[in-house]
């Protein structure tokens, strides 16, 4: 193993260039955005929270590494073995995939985009990656930063979502029935026609969201919840949603100090 110390990115690119391998190398945030790495040997590499964003690693070892939390946004990751390797809460947005061997490889958390290719028979769907149309149901999502996620159409019954941040998502047609959102961020989040029966929205703040089409029967709670200039809220969603219990509508969001009652009824003053 090369040691670390002092070596630029330019000096990894030299090594990499030269058939020598990085085998178990140490790479945390190493910055090698944009580089030509084909066929580069990263085998056990740590590369955690390293910065791959528009990389092309065709057909590169990368088997075994440590990427969690990097930066692969737009990499060329064709061809690529990354068997085993460990892609938690990786940005994989745009990245293309194709041919790559995952074979037991952990995307937990990952985030994925439409414009991310996968390759042809990899179910990413059930993968535990982030995106559109993944399945989530139940899934473990506690104070997660999911700001401008990609969940649309996303399957999340039941999903543990209380305190993420779901800032500017687009959760369009998500199915989210029995989701615990209690204090969750929802901030400009688009959730035309989504599935919210049953969901728990106590202290979520839902200002500027739009609700176009929202389906909210028998909501647990709303107790706190802004929806200061929410959009798309019909006069017949909110007279149900101020039907609920005084007790929740009178209380007031932690951050807002809007109670939930006076944020639904100002909608349309």
């Amino acid at each position: 193993m090369i040691s670390r110390d002092h070596k630029t990115p330019q000096e990894v690119l030299a090594i990499l260039k030269a058939g020598f391998a990085l085998t178990q190398e140490d790479l945390y945030q190493f910055n090698l955005s944009g580089l030509e790495l084909q066929r580069a040997n990263l085998h056990q590499a740590t590369l955690i929270r390293a910065n791959l964003s528009k990389a092309d690693l065709s057909a590169a070892d990368l088997s075994g590494a440590d990427l969690r939390a990097a930066d692969l946004s737009q990499a060329i990751l064709r061809d690529a073995n990354l068997q085993a390797a460990c892609l938690c809460r990786v940005d994989l947005s745009g990245a293309d995939l194709r041919g790559a061997i995952l074979t037991d490889t952990k995307l937990l958390g990952a985030r994925y985009d439409s414009q991310t290719l996968f390759p042809e028979s990899f179910n990413y769907k059930s993968s535990g990656a982030i995106g559109p149309n993944a399945y989530l149901n139940g899934a473990q999502l506690n104070t997660a930063n999911l700001r401008h996620a990609d969940l649309q159409g996303a399957s999340m019954l039941g999903a543990y979502l209380g305190g993420a941040d779901l800032t500017h998502a687009n959760l369009q047609g998500a199915r989210l029935s029995q989701a615990d959102l209690r204090k969750a961020w929802l901030p400009g989040v688009s959730l035309r026609n989504a599935r919210l029966n049953g969901a728990n929205l106590a202290g979520a703040d839902l200002r500027a969201a739009d609700l176009t089409g929202v389906d909210f029967e028998h909501l647990e709670s709303i107790a706190g919840a802004d929806f200061t200039h929410v959009q798309g809220l019909s006069n017949e969603m909110r007279s149900r949603l101020l039907s609920q219990p005084a007790q929740e509508l009178d209380t007031p969001h932690a951050l807002t100090r809007h109670t939930t009652r006076a944020s639904l009824e100002r909608l349309f003053n």
